[in-house]
């Protein structure tokens, strides 16, 4: 890892300087939601594609993520609220510019399914802002193919 970032909380998730904030619903109900996102962490790329591998860390602590394209995160886990919210702040990236970056999963109800809503929260250099800010679209699409792909393999695992 090239860079240890600085230390923020959970409360970054709604002070940070750019969030960026999509929700979708699903049929897959919270638990098993809460479950792909929490307890199968090396499942991730099975379902996200921009991500490449992903291991947890220091006994469930905190995660290894790896991105297509070679951007790395090592992770601490900041809330695991069992079918209602995930949540990690990055600690050391590869990634340019970036000072602070904490993700959170939310998990509501939707009838037998789930609104998932993630927030990616960050901070760094004006360039990287820039550069966050502008990819709003693209980091849209990933997150509602990644839902709908896990929402997919929830479902069918569940029909099996």
């Amino acid at each position: 890892m090239a860079r240890q970032l600085s230390p923020v909380g959970l409360e970054f998730v709604t002070t940070a300087p750019v969030r960026l904030v999509f929700a979708h619903e699903i049929a897959a109900p919270p638990a098993a939601v809460f479950g792909a996102l929490a307890e199968d962490v090396a499942g991730w790329p099975r379902w996200f594609k921009a991500v490449r591998m992903a291991r947890p860390t220091e006994d469930g602590k905190g995660r290894e993520i790896r991105l297509v394209g070679g951007t790395r995160f090592a992770e601490t886990i900041l809330a695991a609220d069992p079918n209602e919210r995930y949540a990690y702040r990055v600690d050391r990236t590869n990634a340019p510019g970036v000072r602070h970056l904490v993700e959170e999963w939310q998990l509501t109800p939707a009838g037998t399914g789930t609104r998932v809503r993630w927030t990616f929260a960050a901070d760094g250099s004006a360039v990287f802002r820039f550069a966050l800010k502008a990819a709003r679209p693209g980091i849209g699409r990933s997150f509602r193919d990644a839902v709908v792909a896990l929402d997919r393999r929830l479902t069918a695992a569940k029909s099996s």
